[in-house]
């Protein structure tokens, strides 16, 4: 039976501030423009886009840019009753270079992380296709112990989860502790979207390919690993009870100028999860991905709101 709400986020809203000079470190950005951002907030606003049911539980501050996350994500179709006022903590913010390639950033991390358990409940779960949310989100308590509690239940209630392994030793500097979170996490057999850039700051070097899916696939025991590789596209690895092991490799969509490379990660996954809740084969899934994350590469910021984007994503071949 088909259940009421498409995929809950839960994890990270807040503020980017994406510098406007290309291509540049943050200490050389000289001005900057305001973007909603957080991972789990781009995958809600992306999927509302393309007509989902979406729902995001997350944590503002008391203050305008609280009020300005509000009404972004309601102008976009998600649905913010499980979004919370901290009148203590103000918004969460990072700054952020505009690059083609991986960017960099400083966080200024305060509402987002107060995530309480009060914020989902346990029917809301029963009702849930997807229970998706990201290695930063997990990096900081009492988020963490919401979420980690949280997946339990939704695990137990049926989901499907999902996690962007998106690590950061700048957001998580211990490895270990790290580490062992995912691993709780993974416990309940998420759907697992990781980057090159990803592994390599998780373990500190750099890793094959195959030691990556199985690293996820025998120590977490996780079924579907989706790894990216920025311009050489895609490669996902599947190894079910019963099956032999399955491996897809896709190219990246072709586009002619990269504007911004920030959020195509979280584009990539957008697509996806929608094509993933339509249930869609594995191999139309990657190739959904990769054309939403090309049409992200063509704008700065998210999603441009003048493109019938549902359109442009069916329209591949």
């Amino acid at each position: 039976m088909k259940r009421e709400l498409d995929i809950l986020c839960v994890g990270e809203v807040l503020i980017d501030f994406i510098g406007h000079q290309k291509e540049v470190r943050i200490d050389k950005t000289r001005d900057y423009h305001r973007y909603l951002g957080g991972s789990p907030t781009n995958v809600a606003m992306n999927l509302a886009r393309l007509g989902m049911k979406v729902k995001l539980a997350a944590t503002i501050g008391d203050d305008g840019l609280g009020v300005y996350i509000k009404d972004k994500l309601t102008e976009n179709g998600v649905q913010t009753d499980l979004i919370a006022t901290d009148p203590e903590n103000p918004t969460s913010v990072i700054f952020v270079s505009k690059t083609t390639g991986t960017p960099d950033f400083i966080p200024y991390r305060y509402a987002d992380t107060k995530i309480s358990e009060t914020q989902v409940s346990d029917a809301l779960l029963a009702q849930t296709t997807i229970f998706h949310t990201t290695a930063f989100a997990l990096s900081k308590k009492p988020a963490r112990t919401t979420i980690l509690a949280k997946a339990k239940k939704a695990y137990e209630a049926g989901c499907t989860l999902s996690i962007d392994l998106n690590y950061s030793p700048r957001i998580y500097p211990n490895r270990e502790k790290a580490i062992k979170t995912f691993r709780e996490y993974c416990s309940y057999n998420p759907l697992v979207k990781i980057s090159e850039d990803d592994m390599e700051r998780l373990f500190g070097e750099k890793r094959s390919h195959e030691d990556i899916f199985d690293f996820f696939h025998n120590d977490f025991g996780v079924e579907l690993v989706c790894l990216t590789l920025g311009s050489e596209g895609v490669k996902l690895s599947r190894k079910r009870k019963n099956h032999p092991p399955e491996m897809i490799v896709e190219p990246a969509a072709r586009v002619e100028q990269i504007l911004d490379a920030t959020g195509a990660g979280d584009a990539f996954w957008s697509g996806f999860l929608f094509a993933y809740i339509r249930e869609y084969d594995i191999k139309k899934c990657l190739k959904v991905a990769l054309s939403l994350a090309a049409i992200k590469l063509q704008h700065v910021g998210r999603l441009p709101q003048n493109v019938d984007i549902l359109t442009q994503l069916l329209d591949f071949k």
